[in-house]
């Protein structure tokens, strides 16, 4: 009897904690960078992974420990082919069925979700993204996980050349010759653009001309560009709409794009402070689920980053952190 009142009992508070996690699920994934030497262990991430509720999670390399702490835990991956690994895949099929047998189907209890055939592809290296990533596609197919993992890649902020009024977003001139074959590949295999997209850099580097930083930090107090009859409070929202808007300007239709770096700095440059990036990733975690002006549904997002990454370059790039390496917040925040 008493065996039987102890199980009644556990039921209850099994799926109160169920509940408790499930609704506590972040609405934004996050970037886990390894820029650095003095990173807890990946299992210790994990742990921090599924304590904050994330259920996505970036990775730039195939990390085998990494992977290993992932298995089973439901989070979803986005594994990079670093860009380093590209003209071996593009010019052989077999390097790529070898990649994707030692990186991907070797870790059956990983839940992958999509490949970033490299990141920020930039001048000659372009050459290599299309057929590495058919390469890819094709390795998928053969191990039999075609269907379950897109293959995709990671575009730039600087592949950009207008993103305000977004309805005029148009890709800058030397990006678009590599970008559509890209897109037609994205299209034709049902796979989303992967795009870092950093309103800081869109602030500090004036890329859309002189704009107040409350525009950046989902702060501004009321509509800042108005494109016909969509009016936009934020710079998130802008730069998401003039992708889909520079997408289609090449005639591509029906390809999603998936925000795979955003975040602000906590030190290091203009703007960055603990303040500006707490009100940014804060707003950034709150306002995601709604979606844009334009296509008003949630929209798929990675923040950049876990950790604060000491083997990055001096100033803003090792401050774009979360937590530091000790596992503390650099900021309180809610995910």
């Amino acid at each position: 009897a008493n065996v039987t009142v102890h199980n009644i009992m556990i039921v209850p508070s099994l799926l109160l904690s169920a509940l408790y996690y499930y609704t506590r699920a972040a609405s934004v994934g996050v970037c886990y960078g390894m820029s650095a030497n003095n990173l807890p262990p990946p299992s210790t991430v994990v742990g921090m992974l599924r304590d904050n509720g994330f259920n996505s999670v970036r990775l730039y390399a195939p990390d085998s420990d990494a992977l290993a702490a992932l298995a089973g835990t439901g989070i979803g991956v986005i594994v990079g082919a670093p860009n380093y690994v590209l003209p071996e895949m593009a010019s052989s099929a077999s390097a790529a069925s070898a990649w994707v047998r030692a990186n991907i189907a070797a870790h059956p209890d990983v839940s992958f979700r999509y490949i970033t055939v490299g990141n920020e592809v930039a001048g000659s290296d372009t050459q290599y993204l299309v057929p590495a990533m058919e390469n890819m596609h094709g390795a998928l197919a053969a191990a039999g996980l075609g269907d379950a993992v897109k293959v995709t890649t990671a575009i730039s902020q600087a592949t950009i050349a207008v993103h305000v009024p977004p309805s005029a977003g148009e890709f800058a001139d030397e990006s678009k010759p590599f970008l559509l074959p890209v897109l037609q590949f994205l299209e034709r295999t049902g796979a989303p653009l992967l795009a870092n997209l950093y309103p800081y850099f869109v602030y500090t580097y004036k890329a859309a001309g002189d704009m107040d930083v409350s525009f950046m930090l989902f702060t501004a107090a009321g509509t800042v560009v108005q494109d016909g009859e969509y009016g936009y409070q934020n710079m998130f929202d802008a730069s998401v709409d003039a992708v889909h808007a520079a997408v289609e300007r090449l005639g591509v239709s029906g390809v999603d794009v998936v925000v795979s770096e955003t975040g602000w700095p906590s030190a290091g440059g203009e703007e960055a402070s603990v303040e500006n990036a707490r009100t940014y990733n804060q707003n950034l975690v709150s306002h995601v689920g709604k979606g844009t002006p334009r296509r008003p549904w949630k929209v798929e997002t990675y923040v950049f980053s876990m950790f604060n990454e000491n083997l990055k370059e001096a100033g803003v790039e090792q401050n774009w952190g979360l937590f530091y390496p000790s596992t503390d917040r650099v900021y309180p925040i809610t995910f």
